[in-house]
């Protein structure tokens, strides 16, 4: 049986994408994403609970990012998770787990015409994500 590694995540960015362009003309966008619940806690207060997710996206999605989205957008984004590996400059093995995203909704609603999110009653356009077998460089 085959594995299932799929992610989905409502929430807000937690600043503007750092948008590369890699050799070949690949873009690729890197943003800090949080997703916040609310529940009850056992007296009855509401409590909030906010998780913070590193997103990154490849070519058409990255350019997307670039061109529409900015701090506290709100969107949809389908991925997997990755995790990757290195060694700091004092030889000390490092992980970071991100969502590789390949489908993202823009969920903002157009506030004027400079606002950049999707126009009023539609969603942002959905864009299908190649698989990189590029490494992020940051």
């Amino acid at each position: 049986m085959r594995g299932v590694n799929r992610v989905m995540l409502i929430g807000n960015l937690g600043k503007d994408p750092d948008v590369q362009v890699l050799e070949g003309n690949i873009a690729v966008a890197k943003f800090p994403l949080a997703t916040t619940e609310t529940f009850k806690d056992r007296s009855g207060k509401l409590v909030s609970q906010t998780e913070w997710h590193t997103v990154v996206l490849w070519r058409g999605l990255a350019e997307l990012a670039q061109k529409y989205l900015h701090k506290a957008s709100l969107v949809y984004i389908e991925g997997r998770l990755r995790t990757r590996s290195w060694e700091d400059k004092d030889g000390h093995r490092k992980f970071a787990t991100e969502v590789v995203g390949d489908n993202l909704i823009m969920l903002d609603k157009r506030m004027d015409g400079n606002s950049g999110a999707a126009p009023e009653g539609e969603h942002g356009p959905e864009m299908p994500l190649g698989d990189p077998s590029e490494s992020l460089p940051f």
